[in-house]
Formats: C-alpha cells, structure tokens, sequence
C-alpha cells in the first residue's frame, strides 16, 4: 500500500498542480456521473416508500391569574396556586389519558385505506364505506387489515388473515358479518363502486392512537419563559393532525375547568363539615339561652355586662377560626405525609397560611407530573427516576417543616388568646350570678352562630365562584390542516443525493488512484528515484504483430513514436561522448517490458545517421530477437561463449542497412555463468573495432542476475519501465544497480507512454532533477498539430483533447 500511495506522496518542495487535479477528475467523469446518478435515483426511491409527514400546529395560552374562588377565611391568608408551570402542563397534555379522550371525540372506530403501488394511503377524513360495528369490545376487536373489493351492486368480496391463512369470502349489503370476534355491518351507500374497487380498512380502540398521536406531538414555549405555547402535530395525514390537535386543546380545557371545579366542591365540602358541627351548638346554645331566660325571668345584661361579653365573643370567635384553620393545616400535612398524587394535593391546597408554603406545593405538584412522566420510559430504580425522587423528597421535608412552623404560629396565637380570654373570664366571673349565667349562655349562642354565619357566607361565595371558573388556558389560534409536507424534504434529499454522489465518484477516483501499483509518468518515475529519465517512447498507435517483424520506427517515420524514439537518439548522443564506439545495454525489472522493443527501435534510428549498430541478444533464456530479422537462432551468443563458435559465425547481416545482428543461440544450461566468461568481453571489444553502437538486449534484472557483468561493462545502461505494467518497485532498481556497482551512466527510459490523466502524478516538483538535463517531449496534445501521420482521432475526441490541453 505504501507503494500504491507515492504516486500521490507529496514531498517537501512539491506543489499541487490543480490543472493535473482537474484532469484527474475529468479523465474518470463518468465515475462521478454514474455515482451522482446513482445517489440520485437512490434519493428518489427514498422519497418515493417514504410517506410524507405534515405538521399541524396550533397556539394555546396558560392563564396567570389566581383561581375564582375566594379565600376561606380572612385571617387564614389562604391563596390559590401560581400558573401551571409550561412544562408541569405539556406533562399533562401528553398524558395518555388526555390523548385517549381526544381520540374519543373523533370518528375513530374505523380506519379505511387505498393500497398504491408502493404503500396505503389512508382516506380519513373520507369514508368510502359505510360500516356499523356491532359490538365495540376493544378486547376483542379484529385489528388486521380487511380488504374490500366490489363485486357487484349487492355483492362484495372481504379478504382478511385468520390463523396465518388469507380468507376471501364472498357477503352482501346490510348482513352481518363475524370475523373472530368482532361484529359489523356494511351498508350501501351513495358511491358507486366500479367492478373490482378495492379498499382495505382496519378497526381501532382509542388506546390504538396513543403511540401515533404522542410520538407526533410536541409543546414548546414560543418564547422563553413565556405562558404561551406552540402545540405541534407531526403525521401522515394533516386532516388527522389538526382535528386531533383541536381535539386535544378541547380535552384539556375540560379537564383544566374539572380539575378546578373539584378544588372548589373539596373546599365547599370542607366548609359543610364544619357548618354541620356548628349548626347543632347553635341550636342547642339557643335552646340553652331560651330556657334560661324563662326560668330565672331575666332577658338582658346590664352594660358592663355586655362589654365583659363584646370582649368574650370577640377572642373565642378568633379562636373557632384558628381551629377550623389547624383543621385545614392538618389535613394538607396528612395527604403530603401520604404522598399523595399531584391531582388530590392540588384539591387541598386552600388550607395554607404561608405564602411559601404555596410555592413549595406548586414545586411538588410539577415534580410529581414530572416523575409520572418519566416512568412511562424508565424504571423505577433508574437514574433520571431516582434523581426525581430526592427532590420529592426534599420538597416534602421543606413542605412539612414549613406546615409545622404554621402550626406552632397558630399554637402561640392560640395561648394569647387564651391568656385574654383567662381576664375576660374574671370579670365574668365577678358579675351577679344570674347575670353570669346569662352572659354565659349568650356568649356560647353569638359566638357559635357568629362562626356560622361567617361559614355560611363563605360557602355561598365558594358556590358562586365554582359556577363562574373559567378554564385556565385559552386557544389563541386552533389548528389547521397544512397539506405542506414537512418530511421527506425532497430539496434537501435531493442536495445531498447529488453531494453524497459526488464525494463518492471523487472518493471512488481516490481509492482506484491509491489500489493502482504501476507507474503512468516521468513525474511518478522522478519522485520515487534520482536516476535521471533519458526519455519517453509514446505508445505506438496501431496493432503490432506477434513478433514485431516490422521496426516500427522505420515503417512509420513520420508517427510521434518515431519522433520520440528519435528524441532518445538524440540524447544518447550526450552519454559517454569521448567513447567511439557505445556499448548500449537495456534491461528491465521483469519480462514484458519492451526491452527487445526498445533495443530494435533504437538501432534502426541510430542507423538512419548512418550509424553502424549491431544488435546482441543477450538474454540467453527467452530471447526472441531472431523472430524480427527472421532468424532461425540455431547458432549464436550462447554458441560462442562456449567455444563452439567464432565471431564470425554468429554476426549476420539484416535486410536494413548499417544493421547487423548476434542472435542468443540455443538456450544453454548455465547461461549466468556464460554471460560471466572472458570471452564476452572479448567479442565487446572486437566489436567496438568494427560498429559505432554495440546494443545489447538483456535478461530482465528483477528475475534473474544473468545481466549484471553486461551492465558493469556497457557505457550506458537504459532501465526500461513500461507504462501500466511497471510497479513503483521497478523504479527504485536502477537506483539500487548504481549504488551497488557504483554506476554513473544509468537511466531510466519509460515506454509505451500515453496521454493518462487519471493515473498522473499531481504534484509538480519545486526543483529540477539535477542528475539529467535532457530534453524531451511527451507530445500530448501535439497529434493534431499536422507534423505527424498518425492521427485518427474522431472529430468529437480531438475536441475533447483540445480542451484538456487548454486546461
């Protein structure tokens, strides 16, 4: 993988070349193209099972103001509670009980479908079929789809699954009809149903709605901190939404109106208790005084007497409210004591004396929802559950000990009270007895019928106010059908289809980019080693033959591969200049890398200027250099070496001029150690005698160490790396030969070079090769140009080169 990835390594002084970047991308657009297609299509059957989701929403606003009903007594300073916190609310509203209600006011006892291709469509608010239920136990409801399909005028077909199996029975209008347990009639109505109509529907309990309706429901503040708050309904039918949503604002201002209602009767029932009680010391204090009156024949007291009696009635009156208030306190500590829920404390909440206590209710009232809620995801033991709780408690504890310091409070005004009724006693007490007496009797009468009268009036206002609450949340705007689906939102899917498509063509390009092993370009070749690149033999144009009988470069003189070939001529004449005659050896990593290919092509330009070249097949295991001079290689190199021929017996004349040619021989048994005898480097330099240019074709380095004395000996050493076969290890050999042998007439020559975009190298050195300064084109782009005769490029593919090389 390393390797795979130095096409793209980038190194100090390199930079991006954004041209190549862009070439890159051009030269596989259709990559991108099938991947954005595809992403998009993608999107679209996304779009096209995925049912459309519309959101309802409507307004609602909670009161802030205290309840009607009036405070029970003066001195017991009892006040309602503070607005319903926005969120203690939304609990509520949520509720299951509160959504089941609302269910319960629409027509909900029968759902009805359309099957499309895809997926149902349910018709509500529509009913395609007229349906009476027989029997609405929801225990027993049979809650599979049901498909209806027309027959006739008075004959239809239900299809329906019973015990894993479908049933298709045949039935007519208005006759009952049992599936399982469940009853119904269908009925005929004004719609004519064509043949085969179908329709499919499905009975429902109100507890069926409740996961639909609460997973789409949401209440949020519309402002922060705000009473008034934004209920939403998110569903596959808007029509649905909305009724819901109005029906469920409608329930909850019932059940705000009832809950309040019942605080009020809890207070009125309160104050009948006491009014009871009182009812009978009155009566039995005016029959006490009426008696005592005829008896003792005495119908007043005196003036002081009354004063004495004004002040006795004035401190046990205090006093009878002060019990009727610890009554009160009493029973509020007794429900906190027994945990009651949320709904019972709210009921007693009239008997408080401390305006704290009232917010420390509240607080208990929202923490009880709150935990309420909370239970219906989580367990009991959980964390969200138990960090719940710990507040109940400390709520409670405050609470208590807040209705314990109101008691005691009531306590210490009840010992004042006493101390001055101890003094008003006293000066009873030194009355007459007859006026004693009387002032006795008639303090019990007014001080009972005072605290009665007192009650009385209470309850009446507590009756008044109870017929006049008023629900304390108002509507502000109901809900209404918004037939503009909310999700899937087919823009965005659409964006991010066609992005997600196009990181995944780019991605894809990247990924093809790092799996390719081979080299494609001088600039991959020059950032992986420091041997110089001598030059680029394009990839010749046209259909080769088996044996490349034909040298090329000499058939098509006028072709770019001729004209590069030539370029590496050129070059080669600036290695080893003081050298008269050249020995040329070309190798390679592995076979298949146009040694044989190179070597005949540069020996047919190098006799062009009237060099005179003789051509060694030098690779003595798999040489097929005879095949192109059409030799039959029965006598050669391998013969020579090993004695059993001359020099003279092995060089043959080729039907081209100044081009004469060693073949390999017969293939020997030891042919490393041949290639390692004397005599080779006896016949170089016999050669060098009589040829300008000695080339030698060799064994492929990578394979076999048959080349290495060859190498040691040439004056110019040509690694040959193929475009699109070569690895990215092949061009570190030429650097490892030169370090081993310290060599320093090595070069690299890439051939079979076309114009490959995608597989370039994207990074443009900062600094030049400083080990080689020759000069060479790859030609792209220049096929057209009209200097060369191998152009057959269709006119829309000479654009689209033309283009490129703009870019």
């Amino acid at each position: 993988m390393q390797e795979a990835l130095a096409n793209d390594l980038q190194k100090p002084n390199d930079r991006i070349n954004y041209a190549r970047l862009f070439r890159v991308v051009l030269s596989r657009w259709y990559l991108v193209a099938f991947a954005v297609l595809l992403c998009f299509a993608l999107a679209r059957l996304y779009l096209w099972y995925t049912p459309k989701q519309y959101a309802t929403s409507a307004v609602m606003k909670f009161d802030e103001k205290k309840s009607e009903i009036s405070e029970l007594v003066s001195v017991m300073n009892t006040a309602d509670r503070a607005a319903a916190k926005v969120q203690s609310e939304s609990y509520v509203i949520k509720s299951r009980g509160l959504i089941i209600n609302a269910v319960k006011d629409l027509d909900y006892k029968v759902s009805f479908f359309i099957a499309g291709r895809v997926r149902k469509y349910e018709t509500y608010p529509a009913k395609p079929l007229a349906i009476e239920l027989l029997q609405e136990d929801s225990a027993s409801l049979y809650k599979d789809l049901i498909t209806f399909q027309a027959i006739n005028p008075d004959k239809f077909s239900l299809t329906y699954n019973t015990e894993n199996h479908a049933v298709k029975t045949a039935y007519a209008y208005d006759k009952p009809i049992s599936i399982g347990k469940t009853s119904f009639i269908i009925h005929p109505n004004n719609t004519r149903f064509a043949v085969n109509s179908v329709y499919q529907f499905k009975f429902n309990s109100p507890e069926d709605f409740y996961p639909r309706v609460s997973a789409g429901l949401n209440v949020n503040e519309i402002i922060k901190n705000s009473n008034v708050v934004s209920l939403e309904e998110t569903d596959p039918n808007p029509q649905f939404a909305a009724d819901i949503l109005n029906a469920l604002m409608k329930e909850y201002l019932d059940f705000d109106k009832n809950r309040k209602m019942q605080s009020a009767s809890q207070i009125i029932s309160f104050i009948d208790n006491q009014l009871d009680y009182l009812s009978k010391q009155v009566k039995s204090s005016e029959k006490s005084l009426e008696s005592y009156k005829k008896s003792a024949k005495v119908f007043d007291v005196s003036s002081s007497a009354s004063v004495v009696l004004g002040k006795v009635q004035e401190v046990e009156s205090q006093k009878s409210l002060l019990n009727i208030q610890l009554i009160a306190i009493n029973q509020l500590k007794q429900q906190i004591s027994n945990e009651k829920n949320a709904v019972n404390l709210n009921f007693n909440m009239q008997g408080t004396v401390d305006p704290l206590l009232n917010g420390l209710l509240v607080r208990y009232n929202t923490l009880l929802t709150e935990k309420s809620a909370l239970q219906k995801t989580y367990i009991n033991n959980s964390e969200p559950v138990n960090e719940v709780n710990n507040q109940l408690a400390q709520v409670r504890n405050s609470a208590l000990a807040n209705i314990d310091a109101s008691v005691k409070r009531i306590g210490s005004t009840l010992t004042y009270l006493n101390s001055q009724l101890q003094t008003a006693n006293q000066q009873v007490a030194a009355l007459p007895t007859a006026e004693r007496d009387m002032v006795s009797l008639k303090r019990d009468f007014e001080i009972n019928e005072k605290v009665y009268s007192f009650l009385s009036e209470k309850k009446l206002e507590a009756q008044i106010s109870r017929s006049s609450i008023l629900a304390g949340a108002t509507v502000i705007e109901p809900a209404q059908a918004n037939f503009n689906p909310v999700s899937p939102d087919v823009s965005s899917i659409n964006q991010k289809s066609i992005l997600l498509g196009l990181l995944l063509g780019l991605g894809l390009i990247l990924l093809l980019r790092m799996l390719n092993p081979y080299i494609y370009d001088k600039e991959t070749i020059e950032s992986l080693t420091n041997v110089p690149v001598i030059g680029m033999i394009r990839k010749f144009p046209y259909k080769l033959d088996q044996n490349n009988t034909q040298i090329l470069s000499l058939a098509k003189p006028k072709s770019i591969f001729a004209e590069s070939v030539r370029s590496v001529r050129t070059n080669l004449s600036f290695m080893a200049p003081d050298k008269l005659s050249k020995v040329i050896c070309i190798t390679s990593e592995v076979a298949g890398e146009g040694k044989s290919f190179i070597a005949v092509n540069l020996s047919s330009t190098l006799a062009l200027i009237d060099k005179k070249v003789v051509l060694i097949a030098a690779d003595l295991r798999r040489s097929k250099l005879h095949y192109v001079f059409d030799q039959d290689n029965q006598v050669g190199l391998s013969n020579y070496l090993a004695g059993q021929a001359k020099q003279e017996q092995i060089i043959f004349k080729t039907d081209y001029a100044n081009i004469d040619f060693i073949p390999s021989g017969p293939v020997p048994p030891n042919p490393s150690e041949l290639l390692h005898h004397p005599n080779l480097n006896l016949l170089i330099e016999n050669l060098k005698l009589r040829y300008d240019v000695i080339m030698i074709d060799t064994a492929p380095v990578g394979l076999v160490s048959d080349s290495i004395p060859v190498i040691r000996g040439s004056d110019i050493n040509i690694f040959v790396i193929r475009a699109g076969k070569s690895s990215f290890h092949a061009a570190e050999i030429p650097q490892q030969l030169t370090g081993k042998y310290g060599l320093n007439n090595t070069v690299i020559l890439l051939n079979a070079y076309s114009e490959e975009n995608f597989h370039s190298r994207i990074y443009t050195s900062g600094s030049k090769n400083q080990q080689g300064g020759y000069y060479y084109n790859d030609y792209n782009g220049y096929a057209s140009s009209g200097y060369y005769t191998d152009d057959s490029s269709p006119s829309w593919w000479k654009l689209n080169r033309w283009i490129k090389r703009i870019v």
